[in-house]
């Protein structure tokens, strides 16, 4: 039996902390928080879960850091110290058996839902399904700064918290990779225009964590390859905004793609080489291109399923963190099995409704794997007989009507 040597090895962070393994369960939205964005019971049931899995880093799903922005109506909010009491237990009982919990911390901009009043972004461009995603409005500076600050402060507070780091996300289309992208970035002041200015807003947040956490807290950082549309933001442009993060100290780097257009990151919308299927990670050229420009450690994300692939990307030194998502939703315990040599892939079935235009949008695949953390957070095992068709209809229903 294979025992995954490579991926049991310890690896220690630009700041000086050393995650125990070289797995990493990539973020997925948990959408299961109690009323005002509270992390509820059933969160930490499936964190529990998940922490005896003995995996590397525990991302947490996007934690909102602004109760007037939400992506789905139950994410978990932290925008102040009220929730202080479920944070801590969050990160006491995902880190009991040695794994480190990061909280990815986000703002949806127009990825944000009718439900939302007022919903702003860097500019003032709509997402083309307009019966569920308003206009926005472009920030102004106050409120770009308010941001930045709500980001630090979000970080600061999971640290007092006890949780182990911190992920801004900046991909997937959402307010950070909207200021990135010169298709949703239409500003002239200094956070519009050249490439230098579109990725300030990045890098202030950045900025702001570390100086609120200080130099010893891990920080890292989620980044679209390309976001896959014409006009947008591509391939390199993120190598460019990689040079400028690695040059400020962040401690990782995640590599993803796609939007809510383009959903690259679920592998729809993206013609992939045969070499790249061979290295299965939907991502794996562009890894390569951004090993060669930063030392910053590198996690990849997005298509690994076999342990053989999953070490050697990391033995040639393409990477550094192996990321899996879905497969945890189905396979809590997966970190454990590749480690003991009881489990060498992990196969989960398609997440597609046969009608095109719905299986494109990546809210869909978000959502099954998302009722399949919340069976999980009851108790139960994961159903991968689920319906899609039932989960499609319930994500229209929470989002038309709550």
């Amino acid at each position: 039996m294979n025992s995954a040597k490579t991926l049991q090895q310890s690896f220690t962070l630009p700041c000086g902390v050393t995650i125990p393994n070289r797995i990493v369960k990539s973020a997925m939205s948990e959408n299961n928080a109690d009323n005002g964005g509270k992390p509820s019971e059933r969160i930490l049931q499936l964190y529990k879960t998940w922490g005896e899995g003995g995996t590397g880093i525990l991302i947490s799903g996007n934690v909102m850091m602004d109760s007037k922005a939400l992506n789905e109506p139950r994410n978990v909010v932290v925008e102040d110290e009220k929730h202080m009491a479920e944070l801590k237990k969050w990160a006491e009982v995902s880190q009991k058996h040695g794994s480190h919990l990061w909280m990815q911390i986000n703002h949806p901009g127009r990825q944000s839902p009718k439900f939302n009043k007022d919903v702003v972004s860097a500019s003032d461009v709509q997402l083309p399904m307009k019966s569920l995603f308003p206009k926005p409005r472009p920030m102004t500076e106050d409120e770009i700064w308010e941001c930045i600050e709500g980001f630090g402060n979000c970080a600061l507070i999971a640290k007092k918290a006890g949780w182990k780091g911190v992920q801004i996300h900046g991909a997937h289309g959402y307010l950070v990779s909207q200021f990135l992208s010169t298709l949703t970035n239409l500003r002239t002041d200094k956070w519009g225009g050249s490439l230098e200015n579109r990725a300030r807003f990045a890098l202030e947040i950045y900025r702001n964590m570390r100086k609120k956490v200080g130099p010893n807290f891990p920080i890292g950082i989620k980044i679209n390859s390309a976001d896959f549309q014409r006009g947008a933001f591509t391939e390199e442009e993120s190598l460019e905004v990689i040079d400028m993060l690695s040059g400020e100290g962040m401690d990782m780097i995640e590599v993803s793609g796609g939007t809510y257009e383009k959903a690259a990151m679920m592998g729809a919308g993206k013609k992939v080489k045969e070499s790249t299927q061979k290295r299965e990670a939907y991502f794996a050229d562009f890894i390569v291109k951004a090993r060669a420009r930063t030392k910053a450690p590198l996690l990849l994300t997005g298509g690994f399923r076999t342990l053989e692939i999953m070490e050697r990307a990391i033995e040639n030194n393409e990477l550094d963190f192996v990321g899996l998502a879905r497969p945890f939703a189905v396979f809590p315990h997966l970190s454990k099995e590749l480690f003991d040599g009881t489990r060498t892939e992990v196969h989960i079935p398609p997440v597609k409704t046969g009608l095109k235009f719905i299986d494109k949008m990546g809210f869909l695949d978000i959502s099954y794997f998302s009722k399949q953390m919340k069976l999980m957070g009851k108790g139960k095992l994961p159903n991968p007989k689920l319906s899609v068709w039932s989960v499609f209809f319930n994500f229209i229903k929470e989002t038309m009507f709550k």
